[in-house]
């Protein structure tokens, strides 16, 4: 293997394996994309639970059942632990977002100016 700028060695390729790579990197963006798309629907749904007067961020039966609704479509080849530690660091996140926008509606209500007395 020859030496390139900075020390690092070239690493062995093929038409095949760049190929690969470039549909992971494909995957990897529509991954993203629908992660966000995911993130965007969760908003969606805490304004809803607003609107209709519920407090609680997290809701552990809508966890089970997504956990649970993943498991039954996994198929292989990421493992089951695998998968559910994924979807659980989902989850995670969404409740993170969830409670971002609790306070930043908290916020924006705080500071709205109180109307002018008569």
């Amino acid at each position: 293997m020859s030496e390139m700028g900075g020390g690092r060695r070239a690493r062995p390729s093929s038409p095949e394996l760049n190929r690969l790579r470039a549909e992971i990197d494909e995957l990897d963006r529509r991954i993203v994309g629908l992660l966000n798309e995911r993130a965007e629907l969760t908003r969606a749904v805490w304004h809803e639970k607003v609107a209709i007067g519920r407090r609680a961020i997290r809701d552990r039966e809508r966890e089970r059942e997504v956990l649970l609704r993943v498991s039954i479509a996994n198929e292989g080849p990421i493992s089951q632990v695998d998968l559910l530690a994924i979807y659980r660091r989902l989850i995670a996140s969404a409740r993170a977002l969830e409670t971002a926008e609790r306070a930043r509606l908290e916020r924006d209500v705080d500071e709205q100016p109180e109307p002018p007395s008569a």
